[in-house]
């Protein structure tokens, strides 16, 4: 194969395929089964020999099990407690962590290390815990002897003492000092992914620090052959498949650089594996490396291969081709997997077909042994390093080696070291590298917990060998042995299959697989050589994209006497409609969402008329679908006919009915998703709908109206009635409007209410989601990187036009410079312009009258960050701005685009920022970071917002698993995608039936013959 080729292979393929591909070759004969085993029970022998020394992270996980509500609150604590600079909120930490396990009923040895409980939660002494004694009555006791600042600065010190065990220095020339002769080394200078271009210069800068000095510890006392490891996401701040260009021009001669200088010192220049959305990218940034004629006769270059990824088999391959067609060795590190829970909940979130991980370890322990055959095999163009703490993996590695050449092990400093010692001292011909972590213990704790818990769960290897009720056998079981209860997790659901049985999942695409995005973008970019139209075409108006003012369509807007004969054509139509069964109407809703996901249309219509990004145009497809499959099931569930109790001799049944003429109007910055989620529910309960669409998007709701025909809804029952505001208040005064579905402005909302209320007839609901100062609120707990992407997409993606969107950011004092510093730098790294550019990460707003309104609200307000906005021509397009204010109150109405406000609080006027919030009166979305349990419970108490998150992102609510809408000023309720949504859209109607009139009760009758 040409070394040029770029790696391509099914990003999601079925596990059962893989399965028997891989079982049929795994088969080993009687005499090596019977090695293996021997080897692995003498290697798990000698582990369990040396119980209670093992070391400190493995006794850690020996005392507290990973899945209990103790270990996970010990890990909460290590991970935050060293960044949190202020008193006030470490004593939080410490008190809101400890309070959270029930250490009273624990037993406690007496020969537990200091990291076991007592001792490395409160770092008190380096005493031996007494028999008895428990953390939470050493630290009252503690406390009063010495007092609280006593007790938070011995925890810190216990924390920096857990990061000693697992971190090998905070900076190089210490973990240099800490190497062991009989171990190699490969140096990691660990830390989160960049997230600006200044983050990713400091990793370089610290990458090649790093060489120069390792390189010149090599010539002297270093064992042989150090090396170094390299994380690609750490040295660029927009590593993604989308950037591919950028990252390809940007990255890869910095790579060059860094291996240039490791193969002048012969060092070993390793690059780390990355999630697999990044696996492509990863690989076409390390064959173009690879490549490059300065790196030509270097033995030293490699890249670490994730057994648990279902492509690690063709990876194998395509490395191995790539090392014959360059006429070079390449080193391959084969791990298991460092992010499996992640990958499981990314692939169901995104809405993929299968994921790309494997759901069962034993398919993954399977996946590693073909993977360490092909590389054996393929000595001496690859050399193959078997990072495991497994035995068993240990005993196959060595059974197909068939020598003691050519390959090393590897292994966590700080873990596997009983495993390796026995190992080595019976075998010394055999080599292990220590994967050294180097940092500060405050950046690489988070970094710990998720080794920890990766490597502590139940499921593992490292877990159970440490327990002596788990038997050897079981540790030793094959893993074609463990396959034979099941290939596929039984609790684990497919995306399509998350809400079964009552409907399923809508489809999405990944953007880190290369064909999927090459057939999207395709699809977008297929515009059919027509104009769009809404409505006849008599005195058309012409719709202009926001993208570039091109004309893309034209709409009729309906006149006074077309809003009346709208309405009379709805209202003949009802009854007719009403009197069809919810299946029926059901089944239209689910045939639309079909059409829906199959339509290019679609795509293409929200890119043009609604300036949205690709991935923004894919999310609201599968919203839409998501709403019509929701409330069809639904409907089924709620609105059929239910039996009440009641006495003997009558029937009582509870029954739902449409209210007649629904009137939904609908915004711009969700023309498909809210247009539908509104008329499919008005629909499926038994209503006509006059669907009214913003006059900015009136294309987008006409093709939904297309397909909804096509599936089956008569033209009558649902009609398109587009035009401006003056359109939307002649229909809310008709008196046979029945109803009111809005979503858009408080103000609008308000004239509606006005409206409805003056007309003299029946008093009609009105179904409001309006907009909100959506605030989010950060102490000093929260993980910075994560705090940062989070800001990002919550402010800045659809470009501030979502109803959810962050308009407010309450920063705690302490770490605000330091906050806003990295949200700027990474503001700075989104790619404004075209939104059909699958690359752009913020396009257009949605016309000019929003782009000039923002421009005025920018420049009256305290600048603080503007992003640079350079090479957009044309358009309507705002550039994300950070403004400053004094206090939350000084916010007080919504700017509805990519504006982000920032307010500095201290850690004790916290409840004076949650007073300002809930004095503004909206009630939409609210953001919480913090570690601190009780810390989100009581804002989240505190607050009537409809929708709280805390530690992740506050936009993109999934129907039916975050029903989305506020109180207040925020909206009416109930929550749209939620189960009490469909009855506001229906009356309800008790038939009550005295059997008895008719000669008596037959049943009860026939009981009492009994």
């Amino acid at each position: 194969m040409s070394p040029f080729q770029p790696f391509r292979a099914p990003y999601a393929p079925p596990d059962e395929k893989i399965a028997r591909k891989l079982l049929a070759n795994a088969a080993d004969n009687a005499e090596a089964e019977a090695r293996i085993s021997a080897t692995a029970t003498r290697l798990i022998e000698a582990v369990r020999a040396k119980s209670g020394g093992l070391g400190g992270i493995e006794d850690f996980l020996r005392e507290y099990s990973l899945s209990t509500k103790e270990g996970l609150a010990l890990m909460v604590l290590a991970e935050a407690l060293l960044r949190v600079p202020d008193a006030a909120t470490s004593d939080a930490l410490i008190e809101d962590k400890l309070a959270a396990g029930d250490w009273t009923n624990r037993e406690t040895r007496s020969d537990a290390l200091l990291v076991s409980a007592s001792a490395w939660a409160l770092g008190i002494t380096a005493r031996i815990v007494q028999p008895g004694e428990t953390p939470d009555t050493i630290l009252e006791q503690v406390t009063k002897r010495l007092g609280m600042p006593a007790v938070r600065a011995a925890t810190k010190r216990a924390m920096r003492l857990l990061g000693s065990h697992f971190v090998m220095g905070e900076t190089i020339e210490a973990a240099l000092r800490r190497t062991e002769p009989e171990y190699r080394y490969s140096f990691d200078m660990l830390g989160e992914g960049a997230r600006t271009a200044a983050d990713a210069e400091r990793y370089y800068a610290s990458y090649a620090d790093a060489i120069e000095k390792i390189g010149r510890s090599a010539k002297g006392t270093l064992p042989a052959l150090p090396g170094i490891s390299v994380k690609l996401s750490a040295l660029h701040p927009r590593y993604e498949a989308v950037s591919r260009e950028r990252v390809m021009i940007e990255l890869v001669p910095k790579i060059v650089k860094l291996a240039e200088r490791a193969k002048a010192h012969q060092l070993n220049f390793t690059i780390d594996a990355e999630e697999a959305d990044r696996l492509e990218l990863s690989l076409d940034v390390i064959a173009a490396v690879a490549a490059s004629p300065t790196l030509a006769e270097w033995d030293g270059f490699g890249l670490a291969v994730q057994a648990y990824q279902k492509r690690a088999p063709e990876v194998v391959r395509w490395i191995i081709g790539l090392a014959q067609g360059l006429g070079r060795r390449f080193m391959v590190r084969l791990v298991k997997g460092a992010y499996w829970d992640s990958e499981i909940k990314r692939a169901q979130e995104r809405g993929l077909a299968d994921f790309p991980v494997f759901s069962r370890k034993p398919m993954t322990d399977l996946c590693y042994e073909a993977c360490a055959r092909e590389l054996l095999a393929a000595r001496p163009h690859i050399f193959p390093q078997f990072a495991t703490h497994n035995a068993l993996t240990v005993a196959e590695v060595l059974e197909h080696a068939g020598n003691r050449e050519g390959f090393e092990f590897q292994r966590l400093h700080g873990m596997g070291e009983a495993l390796y010692d026995a190992l080595l001292g019976g075998d010394p011909q055999l080599a292990c590298r220590v994967y050294a972590p180097v940092g500060g213990h405050r950046d690489l704790l988070a970094y710990l917990v998720r080794r920890l818990l990766e490597n502590g769960a139940n499921s593992s290897f490292v877990s159970a060998v440490t327990d002596p009720n788990v038997p050897v056998a079981e540790l030793i079981e094959r893993p074609e042995q463990a396959l034979k209860s099941g290939i596929r997790h039984p609790h684990i659901r497919l995306s399509a299959d998350i809400y079964a049985p009552q409907r399923r999942n809508s489809a999405g695409v990944e953007f880190g697989d290369a064909a999927a995005l090459a057939a999207l973008t395709e699809k977008s970019a297929a515009t059919p050589n027509r104009r769009w139209a809404a409505g006849e075409t008599r005195t058309p108006r012409k719709i202009r994209s926001p993208i570039d003012g091109a004309v893309i369509g034209e709409v009729r807007e309906a006149s006074p006497a077309d809003c009346t004969a709208a309405i009379d054509r709805a209202a003949r139509a009802f009854p007719a409609w009403n009197a069809r069964t919810i299946d029926a109407r059901a089944a239209m809703l689910e045939r639309t969402a079909d059409a829906i996901e199959a339509s290019r249309d679609l795509l293409v219509l929200l890119q043009l008329e609604g300036g949205k990004t690709l991935d923004d145009a894919v999310a609201e497809i599968r919203e839409a679908v998501d709403f019509c499959r929701y409330y069809a099931a639904e409907a089924r569930t709620s609105l059929t006919p239910q039996t009440l109790p009641g006495p003997t001799g009558e029937t009582n049944v509870l029954r739902h009915r449409g209210r007649g003429v629904f009137l939904c109007i609908s915004p711009w910055n969700f023309p498909l998703a809210i247009f539908l989620g509104q008329v499919s529910a008005a629909l499926v309960a038994g209503n006509t709908v006059i669907a009214k669409p913003a006059e900015q998007t009136p294309l987008i709701a006409a093709e939904a109206l297309r397909l909804l025909h096509a599936a089956g809804v008569p033209a009558d029952v649902v009609q398109l009635v587009a035009g401006d505001g003056a359109v939307g208040a002649s229909l809310v005064a008709d008196r046979r409007v029945a109803g009111v579905a809005f979503t858009g402005s408080t103000e609008i909302a308000w004239k509606i209410n006005r409206t409805l209320a003056a007309k003299n007839g029946p008093i009609v609901p009105l179904i409001a989601e309006t907009g909100g100062i959506n605030a989010m609120i950060v102490d000093s707990t929260a993980l910075p990187e994560q705090v940062t992407d989070d800001v990002v997409t919550s402010a800045f993606r659809s470009a501030g036009q979502r109803c959810s969107a962050l308009r407010l950011l309450c920063l705690q004092a302490d770490i605000a410079d330091h906050m806003l510093t990295m949200i700027e730098g990474a503001t700075a790294e989104l790619k404004l312009g075209d939104p059909r550019d699958a690359s752009t990460h913020i396009g257009p707003v949605i016309d000019a009258d929003a782009r000039d309104h923002l421009a005025r609200k920018i420049a009256a307000g305290r600048l603080r960050f503007r992003h640079p906005g350079k090479g957009v021509a044309g358009g309507t397009y705002v550039a994300p701005a950070i403004l400053e204010i004094d206090t939350a109150s000084d916010l007080t109405e919504e700017v509805f685009g990519p504006v982000l406000h920032v307010v500095r609080y201290r850690a004790g006027d916290l409840p004076r920022v949650i007073d300002a919030i809930a004095a503004t009166g909206y009630g939409l979305t609210l953001g919480v970071h913090s570690r601190i349990a009780a810390t989100a419970e009581k804002i989240a108490a505190r607050l009537p917002h409809g929708n709280v998150y805390v530690n992740r992102n506050m936009i993109g609510a999934v129907v039916g698993t975050q029903p989305f809408g506020g109180s207040g000023l925020s909206g009416t309720g109930p929550k749209a995608g939620g189960p009490a949504y469909l009855h506001r859209f229906a009356l309800e109607q008790t038939v009550t039936t005295n059997t008895t009139a008719a000669g008596g009760n037959a049943s009860l009758l026939a009981e009492a013959d009994e």
